[in-house]
């Protein structure tokens, strides 16, 4: 097959990357036509086109953009003493000027945008400009007084701002205030002091991921704007963001950066956090729109990328989003606002959207089908008036009126996915889709900055989310499951029973403050990030492996980083430790069954152990029903020991089933529950919510000896099927210690097993070597027979590991690279390396 350019590039080498922006200089005339096409197109983008905008769909967000600014200009009239904007005091709140800036580009787009009331209004135009003026003559120009607060605003936000409006009045800036351009670039490039000497500094923690793609979007601006001589600088700027383009590889990673996609469809920013569905979505955002933006410039052969942030959006984002929702699990801090989950989705649909335009015909058709099965399946209404630009939704509107494009998910409807990168586990099937947040040394156990995400401790332990088909997730989980489910009882925790408190409460402030320590505290310093931010854990095992549709995930739970490193930590700075487990949860098709061995403390504390945890409107139906171990019928709430449970939302046609393998007894609680989404978040309205919320949880004393626990949660359980299950299931627990976990399912024919510590361990006709995830499934009888096996690497740092089959000899059929099969002693040997495949599966078939 011949290698095309095209490709070459989706490879993502970095050499292929600079390809994609034409070699020597454009001749001045080129250049020239480049810059007012970017521009052109920047104002296109962003306030739409006479064509989109006289589209009769395109009219509410029209009128949203002309209500935003006769807003801000009645705030313009009404400000006082210290303000452009009234109740916007400035001089101090580093976020009040953001906002302040956004407010002018605000005004600013209904000038431009065809159809507004404002559109050509010269006079807006010039008392948006005299803003600029005033603000940088007052707040801004010296940079002596500024850059307090929070680094984003001075470096991104409001050079976002700044770059967006003057691109908007280009030509009004010309003639009337012709410098204004020079002055403001010339103190944007002056606060991009995590740069050097002004510009993109790629060894920056600052300059990586969405950031870098943010900050280099603001100077191709400005490079336009600059006119002759700007090009150089639009240049340089996609240079640096061709960067966030690359693959991951930890490895060999450039610039020592670990923010970006990996390859198995993970994205990281902060060095460790999780993030697609926060951090992610603003870089695809941000790329898809600087693709459009260089379109037709000779800047950039822009069309070239688009088959890798197509692979973004199939492998990275399809599997997050679940009915039109955001999964919890990759939103870091962000999980704590009002307006997450459908409105996160959104802002991927529009880029998929514009994607589409910019994709080859198999990969538009994809993306258009994607949006279609969204506005399809999403129990929330898209709102298409929420997008940024007019254009797409006019193009959203020719998708969803295109009959010949049917609705279809980029992901099939039975899927098992491993974000070992990121220590994520997402597991769907028709009905469900189960979402498991892990964390270990390379990944933090949770987010919280800015008084956002108050109370996160426990959220990368192995906590867990179940989202039911056709339920308005809102009701379930969002914002609302953060604020009246206790932190220390979220579903699928193991926690000590104490009092913790937030950053807030401990330090008077949103961070911990103390400059002169040796570890210099500062709100934005490294050990602000490694100890308050987004703390790692401890442990090195965490990770899984996917066979087919079929997974299985592991954990050994850990205290953080603050912990182990009390006794380098200042005298006040407050530290806690976490309870000690041993954890798996093997993904089936009708079951997650979670295992945990080792439960308890090494400091004596009780501990809860919580199997499920589930909100619901207060006057929802709920009934709880179940079997106890002596067989005599039982209803709950109350504490019993119990085979199995059922959780009923007859409201919400909705259930779970619970059967307790091998489990003490369960206390289940249903209980009314009001609090206010402040106590998530300092910046969320003070507004109170009442949920019915179900705790399912597991009690073990203080001072008692490590318990063991073994359960599975059945989506969508009829009482019929937890009966059969208890009768005849074909569930079994094969093993549940801190060496090994084990099950086998004999109606899949699978036994999968996680083992966690070195030396031989054997179950089942299975023999593994040392700490390994290894899924194993027998099909067919007598002749054609055969046996899938899947190995994965949890520890990310083994070479080899070494897997026998017990029983007769097998014949290799498939195998991956870097697998190998012989005969062995008593069965067959297989030999996986696993060196540099971070937490990659490998998987091979065999015959006999």
């Amino acid at each position: 097959m011949e290698i095309t350019r095209r490709r070459l590039l989706s490879a993502l080498s970095a050499a292929g990357l600079l390809a994609a922006i034409p070699a020597g200089r454009a001749d001045a005339a080129a250049a020239a036509e480049g810059r007012a096409r970017l521009l052109a197109n920047t104002v296109a983008v962003f306030a739409g086109t006479a064509a989109s905008n006289a589209r009769p769909e395109t009219a509410a967000k029209l009128a949203a953009i002309e209500r935003t600014a006769r807003a801000n200009l009645k705030a313009m009239d009404e400000a006082g003493e210290g303000e452009l904007f009234a109740g916007l005091p400035l001089g101090t709140d580093d976020a009040h000027l953001n906002t302040t800036y956004r407010r002018l580009y605000e005004t600013a787009l209904a000038t431009r945008a065809p159809g507004s009331g404002l559109h050509g209004d010269t006079a807006v135009q010039r008392r948006v400009i005299d803003g600029l003026v005033w603000l940088h003559e007052r707040y801004y120009g010296d940079q002596s007084k500024g850059y307090y607060g929070n680094w984003f605003h001075w470096e991104i936000g409001i050079s976002q701002s700044v770059s967006k409006t003057l691109a908007l009045l280009a030509d009004e800036v010309a003639s009337y205030r012709p410098e204004l351009v020079r002055t403001y670039v010339t103190s944007m490039d002056a606060y991009l002091r995590n740069g050097t000497d002004g510009d993109v500094n790629l060894d920056s923690r600052f300059h990586t991921g969405a950031n870098l793609a943010d900050i280099t979007t603001n100077r191709i601006l400005q490079g336009a704007l600059l006119g002759e001589g700007g090009e150089a600088r639009i240049r340089k700027a996609l240079t640096d963001q061709l960067t966030v383009f690359l693959t991951i590889d930890p490895y060999r990673l450039r610039h020592g950066v670990t923010d970006g996609h990996y390859a198995d469809g993970s994205f990281i920013q902060h060095a460790s956090v999780a993030y697609t569905g926060s951090y992610g979505k603003g870089l695809l955002t941000r790329v898809v729109q600087t693709l459009k933006i260089l379109d037709g410039t000779g800047f950039a052969h822009g069309g070239e990328l688009v088959p890798t942030v197509y692979g973004w959006v199939k492998d990275g984002f399809a599997p997050l989003i679940f009915e039109g929702w955001m999964m919890e699990i990759v939103k870091g801090r962000a999980v704590a606002r009002t307006d997450s989950g459908y409105a996160d989705v959104a802002v991927v649909v529009e880029a998929a959207v514009d994607l589409s335009s910019l994709a080859a015909a198999a990969d538009a058709t994809a993306l258009k089908s994607y949006v279609k099965h969204i506005r399809a399946t999403s129990r929330t209404a898209l709102d298409p008036a929420r997008f940024v630009s007019p254009v797409s939704v006019a193009r959203y509107a020719d998708i969803v009126g295109d009959a010949s494009v049917p609705p279809a998910d980029l992901n099939p409807a039975e899927r098992s996915v491993a974000f070992n990168a990121m220590d994520k586990t997402v597991h769907r099937r028709p009905g469900y889709a189960f979402a498991l947040a892990r964390s270990s040394d390379r990944i933090s156990k949770y987010e919280y900055m800015n008084g956002e995400n108050l109370m996160p401790w426990f959220q990368g332990d192995g906590a867990y989310y179940l989202y039911l088909s056709g339920q308005d997730q809102t009701q379930a989980y969002g914002v609302d499951y953060y604020t009246t489910v206790s932190p220390y009882g979220l579903a699928g925790v193991m926690a000590p029973v104490e009092q913790r408190r937030s950053v807030p409460e401990l330090y008077g402030k949103a961070y911990y403050d103390n400059p002169g320590h040796p570890l210099h505290f500062t709100s934005s310093s490294e050990s602000q990030n490694k100890y308050v931010y987004f703390p790692r854990g401890t442990n090195s095992h965490s990770g899984g492996a996917v066979l087919g549709a079929y997974g299985a995930a592991g954990m050994v739970q850990s205290s953080d980083a603050a912990h182990r490193d009390r006794a380098l930590l200042p005298d006040d700075f407050v530290v806690y430790r976490n309870a000690t487990a041993t954890k798996s949860w093997f993904l089936l098709d009708d079951e997650i069954v979670v295992l945990a061995a080792g439960v308890g403390d090494a400091a004596g504390r009780a501990v809860t152990t919580t199997v499920d945890a589930r909100t619901a409107g207060p006057d929802d139906r709920i009934s709880l029903t179940g079997i106890r171990r002596d067989g005599r019928s039982w209803t709950g709430p109350g504490t019993a020991d119990l085979r199995w449970l059922r959780y009923a939302n007859t409201t919400q046609d909705t259930s779970v089933g619970y059967l307790f393998l091998d489990t003490p007894p369960v206390r289940v609680a249903l209980d009314r529950v009001t609090r206010s989404r402040r106590v998530v978040r300092t910046a969320n309205p003070d507004t109170p919510v009442t949920r019915s919320v179900l705790g399912v949880t597991v009690d073990g004393a203080a001072g008692a000896r490590p318990a063991r626990l073994a359960y599975a949660l059945v989506p969508n359980a009829t009482e019929e099927l937890l009966r059969a299950h208890h009768r005849h299931g074909p569930l079994k627990v094969l093993a549940n210690s801190p060496r090994m976990q084990a099950i086998s399912h004999g109606g899949l024919g699978l036994t999968a097993a996680n083992t966690f510590t070195r030396g031989r361990h054997e179950t089942a006709g299975l023999r593994v070597d040392g700490p390994a995830s290894v899924l194993v499934r027998r099909q067919g009888r007598h002749g054609g027979a055969t046996t899938a096996v899947a190995v994965s690497d949890p520890t990310m740092g083994r070479d080899r590991i070494t897997v026998l089959l017990l029983g007769r000899h097998l014949q290799k059929v498939t195998a991956d690279p870097g697998v190998r099969v012989s005969r062995a002693p008593g069965g067959t040997r297989i030999d996986v390396d696993t060196h540099h495949a971070y937490g990659r599966s490998l998987t091979v078939t065999l015959r006999g």
